[in-house]
């Protein structure tokens, strides 16, 4: 489904955002991510999310506590929440629900839609390699701890913008939470569009 670079790709407005977290999670997929760099605008499909609802979420990295790493989880909602994992992949997610309540959206998979030939100059992988997981996207897109903090609403290097789809939706457990209680790291709170072949392999 590819998009023109035009001036229609407006950004999500923060009432978006101050929802529900499931919500927002199941109505980001089909939405575009969109990244501006270097002059030129590049844009992928959101094919799966996964929700993280909290304080009192025992997977969510602000489980009751606060650190300078989730400081930007109980910001204003639609913020950027970047941070590293493994030391060498950098996650997006995206500020959920009201200010000084820490939940938020991870983006875990994209289908590239506008410029993906950039895409692959910056990430040389073959296939569905290049953004099916939540490391892969951000380095195919170059995000990285420099948005930590990025203000989503705005159109401004990174934002997402309404797409209409009719895919049906799928949800199951979350990925790498194992730590968690049984009763969150069980709970269907990873989406992802049915049949996508851009969705990553954790089914």
């Amino acid at each position: 489904m590819p998009i023109a670079q035009d001036t229609k790709l407006t950004p999500l407005t923060r009432d978006f955002y101050n929802r529900d977290t499931l919500e927002v999670a199941r109505e980001l997929l089909g939405c575009w991510l969109v990244r501006e760099r270097n002059g030129e605008q590049l844009a992928a499909r959101i094919v799966e999310t996964e929700a993280y609802c909290g304080a009192e979420d025992s997977a969510c990295h602000a489980h009751r506590r606060r650190s300078p790493r989730t400081e930007a989880m109980f910001g204003p909602p639609g913020h950027a929440y970047v941070y590293l994992v493994y030391g060498m992949h950098w996650l997006l997610n995206v500020v959920t629900e009201a200010e000084g309540s820490p939940c938020a959206v991870l983006i875990r998979a994209v289908e590239p839609t506008a410029n993906e030939a950039a895409m692959r100059a910056t990430r040389q992988a073959a296939g569905k390699q290049l953004s099916n997981g939540p490391g892969k996207l951000t380095r195919a897109l170059s995000i990285d701890k420099a948005l930590y903090g990025h203000d989503m609403t705005q159109r401004n290097q990174l934002w997402i913008s309404d797409a209409a789809h009719s895919t049906p939706i799928a949800s199951g457990p979350r990925v790498g939470i194992d730590y968690a209680k049984p009763e969150h790291r069980d709970a269907p709170w990873r989406l992802w569009l049915k049949d996508n072949p851009w969705v990553s392999k954790a089914r």
